[in-house]
């Protein structure tokens, strides 16, 4: 049987989690957006992005959570949760900047072939309680308008649509996002 528990990202974690984004972007969006563009994504960038983010984080409240699965031979690194303090990252175009009250995920990832074992919630948990901890009462999160899955997710933990919207431009197409939000 195996087991699964979330704690905070490592350096040595890195690797895996630009492993985890390049591996799950090029298969859950890869209807999304184009080949192209997936193809090029760079886990050797991401990495050094990761173990910044990981080593210097921006703020104490900046944080990068990885989700574990323990099988009886190894654990496997399975998914992460990036978030911090909203910054303009989490605005819509041309709005106000948000209350300093408010958390942002900028990233939630679970690699497809772990999904569906709870590890998104136990990142979700994980990172509710750290933004509780911190004096976050309310957060935010952009989710693609055609990613159904992380919509249901975030739904079935009590996210709802704000209202905002915007658009990534991504080689020259339109990638539409949907903000959604949460009371801690």
């Amino acid at each position: 049987m195996a087991l699964g528990f979330v704690r905070p990202a490592r350096p040595t974690d890195a690797a895996e989690i630009a492993r985890i984004q390049v591996s799950t972007w090029q298969t859950a969006y890869r209807r999304m957006f184009p080949a192209h563009v997936l193809a090029q994504l760079d886990a050797g960038v991401l990495e050094e992005v990761w173990s910044s983010a990981i080593v210097a984080p921006p703020s104490s409240r900046h944080r990068v959570l990885i989700a574990v699965e323990q099988a009886e031979d190894a654990e496997h690194v399975v998914g992460f949760v990036a978030s911090g303090p909203a910054d303009e990252q989490a605005l819509a175009p041309e709005e106000p900047p948000l209350p300093v009250s408010v958390a942002a995920i900028t990233d939630l990832l679970i690699e497809p072939r772990w999904g569906r074992r709870g590890h998104g919630s136990r990142l979700l948990a994980a990172a509710v309680d750290l933004w509780r901890e911190d004096g976050f009462g309310a957060a935010v999160a952009w989710v693609y308008d055609t990613d159904a899955a992380m919509q249901k997710f975030l739904a079935s933990a009590g996210w709802e649509p704000d209202g905002a919207g915007r658009a990534l431009d991504v080689d020259d197409m339109l990638v539409p996002q949907m903000r959604v939000h949460v009371a801690l």
